[in-house]
């Protein structure tokens, strides 16, 4: 062979080496960054909860504005529930106002951010339901099954609002009707809570109907009839995702606070400031991700509150902030007497990490723990202690404990 020929030889095999690496590494490219692109990937490659804003609209403004938190790891979830009335200082607008002031149709990234700011979580995921799309959906997934519990009859509109108590399945022109309807006795709170029964029902049937709902062609219909920026593709990986959920251990809460009129409208100021709810949002968090004992993960933890001071009513006042954190509170009274300067829990689950974060609400570090013994039952002495016991002293100012 010549020379001229060996070194042709050497050169195209040169180039075949260096085209096959160019393509190796074009595919190590090509996956980090698909990696990357996919949100979904990356909040289960960090181990995090998937944080899904999901809006029922009607007249282009949210009728209910629910922020999904679910961890796949323990299939747990829980959902907030914001009311467009919730009175923010909204810098975009230089002013306080209702949150969904800021809400437009076709951009919904600026209430995404007043959300994000007022729960103290990133929101990976937004998705839109108007009233109509939402009885389509509905219709696509057979009904969906909620427990009423007062038969209502309601006369006068275009057409009667008929519901029986009990447990009862919605087609679509019963799900618009239901999520809107009005009656004169309601209240804010009756309403909200009859919408967010509405949907946690939509998403047990969600879960109940996912292998029929990844039907591409029926896929298909179910995502036209969502609003998201999120591409196709993504919207039913994460649809799919949120069919895992236990809707049965699901806690569903409302954000609250003061009601106040503001400029001329009555707006919900949220407690102490915004600290409260963004509290609330760690601690049930912490919660979905309590991992291990089964049992454990999903036993709600009781309370007795105390009050030892002369405030009046600071005991029924703090089991709403307890409860608001999802623990039991099963007796509110008077210590035995009102003059306690440190405020004192006592601790009697047996594990010091539940005392910790129950102690940490109020910032509380004077915690006694007290081990339950079964042999101090009698047939005389069969009384039954919450796990742990708040003793309001000087020291709490209705939020924190200020170790003054």
């Amino acid at each position: 062979m010549s020379v001229k020929n060996k070194s042709s030889s050497v050169d195209a095999s040169f180039i075949l080496v260096i085209i096959i690496v160019l393509i190796v590494a074009g595919g190590a490219v090509f996956a980090v960054i698909a990696l990357r692109s996919d949100p979904l990937e990356e909040i289960f490659a960090e181990d995090g909860v998937i944080n899904t804003l999901m809006i029922i609209e009607k007249d282009e403004k949210p009728l209910s504005s629910f922020v999904l938190m679910y961890y796949p790891a323990t299939k747990r979830a829980a959902m907030f529930d914001v009311p467009g009335e919730i009175g923010l200082i909204i810098q975009r607008i230089n002013r306080t106002d209702r949150i969904d002031a800021v809400y437009v149709s076709e951009r919904i990234t600026p209430f995404e951010n007043e959300l994000s700011k007022l729960l103290g979580i990133d929101i990976d995921f937004s998705v839109v339901f108007s009233v109509e799309n939402l009885g389509k959906l509905v219709d696509l997934m057979e009904g969906v099954e909620i427990f009423i519990p007062s038969p209502v009859e309601l006369y006068g509109g275009e057409k009667p609002v008929l519901f029986p108590s009990g447990m009862v399945v919605l087609d679509g022109e019963k799900a618009g009707q239901y999520v809107t309807y009005v009656l004169e006795e309601d209240d804010r709170d009756t309403a909200a809570s009859r919408r967010q029964r509405f949907f946690k029902g939509f998403l047990k049937t969600l879960g109940e109907r996912s292998e029929y709902l990844q039907n591409p062609q029926i896929a298909k219909v179910f995502n036209t009839l969502i609003d998201s920026e999120m591409s196709r593709r993504y919207r039913s990986r994460l649809f799919s995702e949120l069919a895992y959920i236990d809707t049965d251990r699901m806690n569903v809460q409302s954000v609250g606070g003061n009601v106040k009129e503001v400029s001329g409208q009555e707006l919900i100021l949220p407690f102490f400031d915004g600290s409260y709810v963004k509290d609330v949002v760690r601690q049930t968090l912490v919660t979905l991700t309590r991992q291990g004992d089964g049992s454990l993960a999903d036993r709600v933890f009781t309370v007795e509150i105390l009050n030892g001071t002369p405030t009046s009513g600071l005991a029924r006042r703090t089991s709403e902030l307890i409860q608001g954190f999802g623990y039991d509170v099963i007796t509110v009274g008077n210590a035995e007497n009102n003059d306690y300067a440190f405020t004192t829990i006592i601790d009697r689950s047996g594990i010091n990490e539940l005392g910790d974060t129950f102690a940490d609400i109020i910032q509380c570090k004077n915690i006694t723990r007290e081990l339950f013994n079964p042999e101090e039952l009698s047939s005389q002495n069969m009384e039954y202690k919450a796990d742990f016991t708040l003793i309001i002293g000087r020291d709490f100012n209705g939020r924190y404990v200020t170790n003054r």
